[in-house]
Parts: C-alpha cells; sequence; structure tokens
C-alpha cells in the first residue's frame, strides 16, 4: 500500500511539472484537447448531454487530478469555459482541499452546465460557491426540462463528475475554487 501512495504522488508530481513546463501555447494545446475528450466521455454516457450543452448559456469542462491520504487530500485541474452567448473562451485552474477520512488516487472530469450571465460572472471570477446534492436530475430553470445524471452545485449552475482513472474512498468536506487562469488567458 505504502509503494502505491508513493508512486501515485510520484506520478501526480511529475504530470504537474510537465504541464506547467510547457509554454502558454502548448498548455492551451493541453487544455483544449482534454476539453474535446472530456466532452466525448460526457456524450458517450449521457447522450442527451450533447443537447444540453448545445443550448446552455456556457458551460466548462476541467480535468483533474486528485490525491487522499487518510486525514488530508487535494486536487488540481484546468479546463475550458465557453460562452455560447458571447463566443467567450476562458481558460481555468481549480484547487480544492479535503479534510476527512480516506485513501486512494484519482483523475476525473467536472463539466460545468452554466445557464445564465449571472452565472457565467460569478464562475468565471471564482465566486460561485459549489454545495452537495444526491439529486440524479435537476430542473434547468430556462426550458422546464431536466439535466439527467447532473447534480444542481449553485444558482443556475450544474455538474456532471465523470472518473476517468483511479479509485478513491472517502468521506470527507472539501473546498473547491475554480477561476480564470491568468496566464493563459493573455494573448
Amino acid at each position: 500500500m505504502k509503494k502505491f501512495l508513493a508512486l501515485t504522488t510520484l506520478l501526480l508530481c511529475l504530470f504537474t511539472a510537465t504541464v506547467f513546463a510547457a509554454s502558454p501555447a502548448q498548455q492551451r494545446k493541453q487544455i483544449d484537447e482534454l476539453h474535446y475528450k472530456a466532452l466525448d466521455l460526457l456524450y458517450e454516457k449521457y447522450p442527451h448531454a450533447r443537447r444540453v450543452i448545445k443550448n446552455c448559456y456556457a458551460y466548462a469542462t476541467l480535468s483533474n487530478s486528485g490525491v487522499k491520504i487518510l486525514f488530508v487530500g487535494s486536487s488540481h485541474g484546468r479546463g475550458l469555459a465557453i460562452n455560447h452567448d458571447t463566443g467567450e473562451r476562458v481558460y481555468l485552474k481549480m484547487n480544492e482541499l479535503s479534510a476527512g477520512l480516506g485513501i486512494g488516487a484519482k483523475e476525473y472530469n467536472l463539466i460545468f452546465i452554466i445557464s445564465t450571465k449571472d452565472a457565467w460572472d460569478n464562475f468565471i471570477i471564482g465566486k460561485t460557491r459549489f454545495g452537495a446534492s444526491a439529486e440524479a436530475s435537476a430542473n434547468d430553470g430556462v426550458s422546464g426540462g431536466t439535466i439527467e445524471g447532473a447534480t444542481y452545485v449553485a444558482p443556475g449552475v450544474w455538474l456532471y463528475q465523470m472518473t476517468t482513472k483511479g479509485l478513491a474512498l472517502e468521506a470527507t468536506l472539501k473546498g473547491t475554487k475554480i477561476y480564470a487562469d491568468k496566464k493563459l488567458n493573455k494573448r
């Protein structure tokens, strides 16, 4: 078990060093590729999500990796938000800290559906505070339909979470911060 944890921590450090060593243009290209892979996985599991993404005000994908060892854990990620109304593309960062019992490592994608301009503005500047919900579907508040498989996380924001690799068993409290990446959004 110690070898697994040491190897997982080493791989996360190497992955992080590789991403940060790339130029901004290379990082944007990597994030664009991860963005489309996340959408492909989402559409494979929830085919109706293609319609949801097409018709929403804006959406964002984040590709993340995280480690949880006993009482502490952290995750980090990068992603892209696209505003259908304005055409704006914003590169994002995510940091998450957790406290509570758990063990494991995983890679996962977060796909956010953003339904209003206010929700977009708050999301991009990092003001969105995420809540928890156990619901399997939520009313989208716009067309009166539901977003099957998504969880309501904040006013005007729904979330699909897709684990791509790894396993983590945890019972934790988390603090998540998503914000615009100033370096990658400079042109």
